[in-house]
């Protein structure tokens, strides 16, 4: 390999790069724009489930059961209703998710200590919330119910009695759960997977497409050099779009950083080199800009998002795509990424995830310049 004309090709496609600013714009400020929205928009926390309550008691141990679902941060009280008919007016606008009908025994069965039942009504076309919803509803109604109950015993001049058992659970990595601090390091990989390939997408084609493929064909540049060549630039644009989105998610999301900073960046150049090279692949073999940048999307984009355990959990998925998800590499660098920001863990347990990766952007590399040397001949 000549360096000298690995160079001659580099500066040729950073030239090609610089003079298009809509490119750059794009290489530089899309990720950036993208893990902005995304980090925002995507989240799996559940807070303020708004709330209409239909109050048939209209007594003080009612308005104390409400005031503890209003004084919760999972819940926001959105207003009061008289019938059902207006509690389902309030769900189908979606003025409220749930609904709290307090029969008007309630606040007898519970002075008198039987057993009372309050109805909650949720709107499940949402199911996830739906669930969440239900959960926190259990969880308010349980722990009024104890105060209740604690309070009669009091009363009565009797010692309370002590749980048996007593759970005290403690959240390691994510202390506060929130899942910002788990979407982020998943989502630079998903990103800059879809970047990296669709930029590296139009190079080949583009030669072909302008008629400058049979001048470089005619020169003395080898294949390899010519691969290398062009993927130089873009390699060095991915890796400072991995540092803005690094800083990202460390001081604009506020994502815990424990790991060490040299092996993110070392596997991140890993997988960038495979990303870049899975595009180049693309570029190639289609020599149409417009069709590379079309597979680009829909080979990068769909299986990184749905299959490599980023927005669903693999072991959730049907066995069949459970096993095609280890052939998507975004799997491994989301692993590594999620273990060096959140765990601040190393090569000694993310060894596997590191030589998967590995293996993948030689392999790209390799087929990609294996490729090229077929059309050149």
């Amino acid at each position: 390999m000549n360096f000298r004309r690995l160079w001659a090709v580099a500066r040729k496609e950073f030239i090609h790069v610089v003079r298009d600013a809509r490119s750059l714009a794009i290489s530089i400020a899309l990720p950036m724009v993208m893990l902005f929205l995304f980090g925002y928009a995507l989240s799996l926390d559940v807070d303020n489930v708004p709330l209409v309550v239909w109050d048939q008691s209209q007594s003080q141990v009612s308005r104390e059961f409400v005031s503890r679902f209003s004084g919760s941060r999972y819940f926001s009280l959105r207003g009061y209703a008289g019938d059902y008919p207006e509690l389902e007016r309030a769900i189908d606008t979606r003025r409220a998710m749930a609904a709290l009908v307090i029969p008007t025994d309630f606040a007898g069965r519970v002075e008198s200590g039987r057993a009372a039942t309050a109805q909650l009504i949720v709107d499940g076309s949402d199911s996830n919330t739906a669930t969440l919803a239900i959960g926190y509803a259990e969880g308010v109604t349980q722990a009024f119910s104890q105060e209740v109950a604690l309070q009669k015993v009091r009363r009565a001049g009797i010692a309370p009695l002590r749980n048996p058992l007593e759970v005290q659970p403690r959240v390691w990595f994510n202390a506060d759960l929130e899942s910002r601090n788990y979407i982020i390091p998943g989502l630079i990989a998903v990103i800059m997977m879809i970047i990296a390939a669709m930029l590296t997408s139009l190079t080949v084609a583009r030669e072909w497409e302008r008629g400058t493929m049979e001048q470089l064909i005619s020169t003395p540049v080898k294949s390899q050099e010519l691969i290398l060549g062009k993927l130089l630039p873009y390699f060095a644009i991915g890796m400072f779009d991995v540092l803005l989105a690094v800083l990202m998610g460390r001081f604009v999301f506020k994502v815990p950083l424990r790991g060490s900073v040299t092996l993110l960046f070392i596997m991140a150049a890993i997988f960038l080199a495979g990303a870049l090279s899975m595009g180049m692949l693309m570029s190639i073999t289609t020599k149409s800009q417009l069709v590379a940048s079309q597979m680009a999307m829909v080979l990068t984009f769909l299986p990184a998002f749905l299959l490599s355990g980023f927005a669903f959990a693999i072991s959730n998925m049907p066995r069949p795509l459970q096993w095609i998800s280890y052939l998507i590499p975004a799997r491994y660098f989301i692993t590594m990424l999620k273990g060096i920001f959140l765990k601040g863990i190393g090569l000694r347990v993310l060894a596997l995830e590191a030589a998967l990766l590995t293996l993948f952007g030689v392999v790209m590399v390799a087929i990609a310049n294996l490729k090229f040397r077929k059309k050149l001949e």
